[in-house]
Order: structure tokens, then C-alpha cells, then sequence
């Protein structure tokens, strides 16, 4: 047991080491598009280094306009979440609750486990910066929140 912990703390620190390593590029140089659609639309996402379809550091920022809820996910990997703008508001557990949310101002950041259950909105316009482990993936603690699951079409004719 002592030596699983001591390989995540490790882990940690060394994914720590190499996020403050990553030098931000200027924001008028992102490129910014449409989130990939594992996001609710309405947000944007541009890529500050490295490549979230791939096994290794990177670092992404997410634009959010007012009011954009992320409902209750986790990721298979750490990731470090920091505000660039606007306020973004955070909660952890399986059921987003307005009043369990903490809000986090410019600068501040937050570095949330491995597989940790958490949800999010935007107060204000706002973007934040994560710093993860690749392959990005977000999975939903309740597959209904996935956009990506289509709701089935109802039959032609109403039958």
C-alpha cells in the first residue's frame, strides 16, 4: 500500500514539474474553435502545447460563455484546472449542486485526482487552463449528460 501511494505521489509531482513547465502561448496566438462535442455546445477550446489525442503532457484553455454548466464527470488521468478569466465555479461528487460549488478567480488553480467526480459552470465569460495527461477523456457519471449520445428520433408519423 505505502509503495502505490508513494508511485502516485510521485506521479503527481512529476506531472506537476512538467505543467509548470508548459510556457502559455500569448492568447491572441490560440487558435480557438468549437470544443470538442463531448462538451454541451457553446464553448471553445484551443490547444496551448502538446496534443490531447496523444499519451503525453498536454495543455488546452476553455472558453465558456456565462452560465455554461460541465455536468458531474471525471478523467482517467490528473488534471490541473487555472483560471484565465471570468470566475469558474467547481464542485465535486455525482450530483451537481449550486451550493457545494467554490469559486475560483483569476490565478487561482486547482488540481483535481485521477478518476475524481466533479462538475463546473461559468460565472460570467470565462476561461480556464488545464494541464492533463493525454489521451484527453471526459466520461459523464451519468451517460444522459453525454452530447455525443444522440436521444433516439422518434418514429415518422408519431407511432
Amino acid at each position: 500500500m505505502h509503495r502505490i501511494l508513494l508511485t502516485a505521489a510521485m506521479l503527481l509531482f512529476a506531472g506537476n514539474a512538467l505543467w509548470n513547465q508548459a510556457t502559455p502561448a500569448p492568447q491572441q496566438a490560440l487558435q480557438w474553435g468549437p470544443a470538442p462535442p463531448v462538451f454541451q455546445p457553446g464553448a471553445q477550446m484551443a490547444v496551448v502545447s502538446g496534443d490531447p489525442s496523444k499519451a503525453a503532457p498536454f495543455v488546452v484553455q476553455l472558453k465558456m460563455p456565462d452560465g455554461y454548466k460541465i455536468a458531474p464527470h471525471f478523467h482517467p488521468t490528473a488534471e490541473v484546472v487555472e483560471v484565465k478569466s471570468g470566475t469558474f465555479m467547481y464542485g465535486m461528487g455525482d450530483m451537481a449542486k449550486a451550493a457545494d460549488m467554490k469559486a475560483m478567480a483569476v490565478g487561482k488553480s486547482v488540481d483535481i485526482p485521477a478518476n475524481m467526480h466533479h462538475y463546473a459552470s461559468a460565472k460570467g465569460a470565462t476561461i480556464v487552463q488545464i494541464s492533463s495527461m493525454g489521451p484527453f477523456v471526459l466520461t459523464y457519471v451519468n451517460p444522459a449528460d453525454n452530447p455525443m449520445k444522440a436521444a433516439p428520433k422518434a418514429p415518422a408519423g408519431g407511432h
